[in-house]
């Protein structure tokens, strides 16, 4: 599988990040979530992932976490679903973001402030 990295998944120095998010449809922290890692992918950060298939067990996907170079876990609030699907899972998390530990208040609903997606990319690119 060495040398088989697609784009999607390709971070800086030719590295495979995966991106996991919460994606809760019920607050919107969770949405924010969702559309930071999106915003990531889609700028060519790192590649999302199913996080839904990794707490399924899908072997793949799976598979594809343990063998990438860096692993980024957003997760909306406390309830922490992503850091505890990876941790179930045996995958590591290389960088951990939680909204609400940014300040940001979770609401019921999915509308999130377009202002706070770069408040969590910013989190995202500079946690260690």
């Amino acid at each position: 599988m060495e040398g088989q990295k697609t784009s999607c998944s390709c971070g800086a120095e030719g590295k495979t990040r995966i991106i996991y998010s919460c994606s809760g449809i019920g607050s919107n922290v969770g949405q924010l979530a969702n559309a930071v890692a999106c915003r990531l992918a889609g700028e060519g950060y790192g590649g999302g992932s199913c996080l839904a298939g990794v707490g399924g067990g899908i072997e793949k996907l799976v598979g594809q976490g343990k063998s990438a170079d860096e692993r980024i876990v957003i997760d909306g609030c406390p309830v922490a679903c992503a850091k505890k699907i990876m941790v179930d899972k045996s995958l590591s998390i290389d960088r951990y973001v939680m909204i609400t530990d940014l300040g940001i208040t979770k609401t019921p609903g999915p509308t999130f402030v377009e202002s706070d997606v770069q408040t969590v990319i910013d989190a995202v690119k500079n946690t260690r």
